[in-house]
């Protein structure tokens, strides 16, 4: 969800709940604000300067923490994407009261009402941040997109730059926005077709107010900036996970195969949408197909995305090929260092790399500690989204109880039966009872209480 409408505060209050219950914190403690303060303040002596290239950054209008700015070259029959990152590195010492609580945090957590940040304002939306209002430290990436869309690493270079424009995904205007901005997307978007990629990007949900002052569940409209955008940093990381692997190190973003029953599981909950999926197409290509604009295909999108395997980091092992198979490719992330505590290391190992030295000390120590860090950051977020998610869902339905839904059984396991309604987009469990995947059944909304974050339904 990334706006909320809510006059009587049944959505604020059940945030205010869930912040406590994860033990989100509400701000930094006063030591670790004074040693970002001093950080921001520091020197920049090891940049060269770059101030001259027309970078821009591209974001949802309300962001602050701008972790990428670019810009797109022809050469020959290549793009060459110069993508500056935010060099948090050069902020935050290793060890230090910053980088000691960025440990603790692991990534940003994103709420409706706000965000619990990785780092301190000063630096996060500020002097680490890739605004247009000043001259700002970065590590830029140069990455060679080929005509078939597979992306090298050429360069790689501590440097300060300027941003000349802060562009949203909702206003920005084509001619705004560098030449190959939407070819490298499309370069992108083959390379991935022929490795059979299946990248599912499912758009934000939103709680607005409804003409009868309750409230409705909608889905964010996905702008092409927004979906090209997102090729330049999958380029990048991409280039940087494959020059990580060849040379021994590194912390990469995995994920196992999906299974059969997985795949069953989603074909009915397909069926329950209203989403038509022909039994001879492979899951991979109905995903290509989605449109994230169309609200039936977006819950579906979100289905895909909650039903299939999950993604987790883990470091380079000699003799294993980290996967990701979503991706079919070996995959890192680097490139938004202000919201993830891994970046921030992965950048410094292609660094130095990139420029022929040894990766820091410090880095090769951090990847083996750093998964299982980013995972149990990850399953915090994913915790809390589902949370989150819950409370919309009871919000939406509050009000509602002795109506009827017709929905579908999309998997029984021991919890009882996972149904899928037909609108609006709520999963919820019901008792076995007999029931088979695949069913279709009415229900009745015996309960929906936002407090408890909860909706339930029976059989009729």
């Amino acid at each position: 969800m990334k706006a909320i409408y809510d006059p009587a505060r049944a959505l604020g209050e059940g945030l205010a709940a869930i912040r406590v219950q994860f033990q989100l914190p509400s701000g930094f403690p006063l030591e670790i604000e004074a040693a970002a303060a001093a950080a921001a303040r520091q020197p920049l002596t090891r940049h060269v300067d770059r101030t001259a290239i027309p970078f821009v950054t591209l974001d949802p209008a309300s962001s602050t923490d701008l972790d990428q700015a670019f810009v797109i070259e022809q050469s020959n029959s290549d793009l060459i994407l110069r993508y500056a990152i935010a060099d948090v590195g050069w902020f935050v010492e290793d060890g230090g009261p910053v980088d000691v609580e960025a440990w603790q945090r692991g990534e940003t957590i994103y709420l409706p009402d706000g965000k619990v940040s990785l780092y301190p304002a000063i630096l996060g939306e500020g002097a680490a941040s890739l605004l247009p209002d000043g001259p700002r430290p970065a590590v830029i990436f140069t990455v060679r997109v080929a005509t078939d869309g597979v992306s090298t690493l050429d360069s790689a270079e501590r440097a300060i730059v300027k941003s000349r424009a802060k562009l949203a995904y909702t206003s920005v205007r084509p001619d705004e926005l560098p030449d190959g901005f939407a070819e490298l997307s499309r370069r992108i978007e083959a390379a991935e077709t022929a490795r059979g990629a299946s990248r599912v990007d499912p758009p934000q949900q939103e709680v607005v107010e409804s003409a009868d002052g309750g409230f409705a569940l909608e889905f964010s409209a996905v702008t092409p900036a927004e979906e090209h955008n997102a090729a330049l940093s999958l380029a990048t990381n991409l280039a940087i996970a494959d020059m990580l692997y060849r040379h021994g190190t590194g912390l990469f973003r995995v994920m196992p195969e999906p299974d059969d029953w997985a795949v069953r599981r989603l074909r009915h909950s397909a069926r329950a949408i209203g989403v038509g999926w022909p039994n001879s197409m492979s899951l991979e290509d109905r995903q290509r197909q989605l449109d994230p604009n169309d609200p039936k295909q977006a819950a579906f999108m979100l289905a895909i995305r909650r039903a299939g395997a999950h993604a987790s980091y883990a470091p380079f092992h000699a003799g294993e090929r980290p996967w990701h198979s979503a991706m079919r490719a070996t995959y890192a992330h680097a490139t938004a260092p202000l919201r993830r505590l891994a970046d921030r290391f992965v950048i410094e190992a292609a660094l130095a790399i990139a420029n022929g030295r040894n990766v820091p000390d410090t880095a090769f120590a951090a990847f083996e500690r750093l998964a299982q860090v980013m995972n149990k950051a990850d399953s915090k977020a994913a915790q809390v989204d589902s949370a989150v998610l819950e409370l919309a869902e009871a919000v939406v339905l509050s009000g509602r109880a002795g109506e009827s839904f017709d929905a579908t059984v999309t998997d029984i396991d021991d919890r009882g039966a996972r149904v899928q309604l037909a609108r609006p987009a709520v999963t919820s469990r019901v008792p076995v009872d007999g029931l088979a995947i695949g069913d279709s059944v009415r229900l009745r909304l015996d309960e929906a209480d936002p407090a408890r974050r909860l909706t339930r339904f029976s059989l009729i």
